[in-house]
């Protein structure tokens, strides 16, 4: 995610975020990621049959979420999107996003993910 922010020298700032969505009656599966994992919190969301496990610090995304992934592959659209995701963990942790040019091609990435990306043949 890209927002403004006062405080870097480039008025932009980078934040990754986590979030892996399931129906209300997988609570018990969620609330155990974050026991399992040791991170990331659970959202029921009110009036909505969906809840929520969502990681937003960069040292848990970068070492627990990514190589759990990376042990326990996605599939599908949802395997390239992981890894478009792990390429802006890479960008971040070169501090490519506190450039313009790294802030250009984060933006171009994201662009590209979850309802951006075009399924083809290639995702199934």
């Amino acid at each position: 995610m890209i927002q403004k922010s006062s405080s870097t020298k480039i008025g932009l700032s980078v934040s990754l975020r986590f979030t892996l969505t399931q129906h209300s009656r997988d609570e018990a599966l969620l609330k155990s990621l974050v026991n399992y994992l040791g991170c990331g919190r659970y959202y029921l969301v009110s009036g909505q049959d969906k809840g929520y496990f969502i990681v937003s610090s960069f040292s848990d995304i970068s070492e627990k979420i990514i190589s759990l992934l990376n042990k326990y592959p996605l599939v599908g659209s949802k395997r390239q999107n992981y890894l478009d995701f792990v390429k802006v963990c890479e960008l971040m942790r070169s501090k490519a996003h506190l450039t313009k040019d790294g802030l250009k091609e984060i933006k171009q990435i994201e662009s590209g993910m979850n309802k951006g990306r075009d399924l083809n043949k290639e995702d199934l």
